[in-house]
């Protein structure tokens, strides 16, 4: 008799064909929940992630999230090539910096990642994917205050793009065949998917609306007060992590998106002062100007100084970004997002 189809032969088939066969045979299966040989992938397997279907992984790239309106990064019908967005020239929008405390280090990276822009831009997968990739910066967060930004320079799509943290105990190459969610896989690290779950020790729980091409993660870690804070596209999702003091982290971003890529646009540091107190106390009084320092009568050589040292403190904005429907869950992060880290840091304040 005849042998029965193998299901493997089913979901490629329908992978491959259409709109997406130009696409990478492997990345648009797995983008599906199917690795590269047709099994499923062990990331969308676990069974608590039928309660979180509305941000399950898709190999459709994410559209209509980016923090510019720059016409490769503008929502766009799904093209015959996944990656032709990707071959446009990447907008600079957003990346007005001209130094960085860290970028990434080429020294602690999966095989399948290639750095350029000065290290700053990494490339996942350059010809197809086969399991998950990762890189960390070139420099530990010591004691103090920490914000970055990551720029989705390609089309955000798969099992998972993340942007989080992690200590120097994450393999970052362990998952190099796997297809999964590494960042916050286990209790060392923290990460935030494209896809709106917020991943740690396992766990995943609904936290932000979804990010896509040109969309701008910020990042702001907070050793002093012990907290994780992230940002979509300048606007706070909310606190995702406290008690966090005394632990050495490194910056991460993890792929399995075949021909994928992010930049960092901005890392800046600084030590916990009273100065940098006052600042972050002055940017919640004046959350709706762009930079706190154009309205504050202050003399043109202060204004200088503060601009370099906590600028990115003057113009981080606290106010609640409102997630779409699909994350309503979500809205509770960012609700307290500056009530959270407010809060934080008066009880902080009063022990001193």
């Amino acid at each position: 008799s005849m042998a029965r189809r193998p299901r493997s032969s089913r979901a490629w088939h329908f992978v491959l064909s259409g709109v997406r066969r130009e696409a990478d045979g492997r990345a648009g299966a797995r983008g599906w929940g199917y690795d590269s040989d047709g099994q499923h992938s062990d990331s969308d397997s676990e069974p608590e992630f039928s309660s979180l279907s509305p941000s399950i992984p898709s190999a459709i790239p994410v559209t209509g999230e980016s923090y510019c309106n720059c016409e490769n990064q503008s929502e766009a019908p799904y093209c015959s090539s996944l990656h032709a967005l990707h071959r446009v020239r990447d907008c600079r929008c957003g990346e007005e910096d001209e130094y960085f405390d860290w970028v990434w280090d080429d020294l602690n990276k999966s095989t399948a990642t290639l750095l350029t822009c000065d290290n700053r831009k990494v490339n996942f997968h350059m010809e197809y994917s086969c399991g998950t990739a990762a890189i960390r910066g070139n420099k530990e967060l010591a004691d103090g205050q920490h914000f970055w930004e990551i720029k989705m320079t390609s089309p955000v799509y798969g099992t998972d793009m993340m942007v989080g943290i992690g200590t120097s105990d994450v393999n970052l190459d362990k998952y190099r065949h796997t297809f999964c969610s590494l960042l916050g896989k286990d209790e060392d690290s923290w990460g935030l998917s494209y896809t709106g779950l917020l991943h740690h020790k396992g766990d995943k729980t609904n936290f932000s609306s979804r990010f896509g091409q040109g969309s701008i993660i910020g990042v702001h870690l907070d050793t002093w007060h012990g907290t994780l804070t992230f940002f979509k596209n300048r606007k706070c999702i909310g606190v995702a992590a406290t008690k966090l003091q005394n632990k050495k982290f490194y910056p991460m971003v993890c792929s399995t998106a075949a021909k994928s890529s992010m930049k960092v646009i901005r890392s800046c540091a600084s030590c916990t002062s009273l100065q940098y107190l006052c600042c972050f106390r002055l940017r919640q009084l004046l959350p709706d100007y762009v930079d706190t320092l154009e309205v504050l009568p202050l003399p043109p050589g202060l204004k200088q100084v503060l601009h370099n040292k906590l600028g990115w403190v003057l113009s981080m904005n606290y106010s609640t970004s409102k997630p779409s429907s699909s994350s309503s869950s979500g809205s509770d992060s960012d609700s307290s997002c500056g009530s959270d880290a407010e809060a934080c840091q008066r009880k902080r304040c009063r022990r001193t």
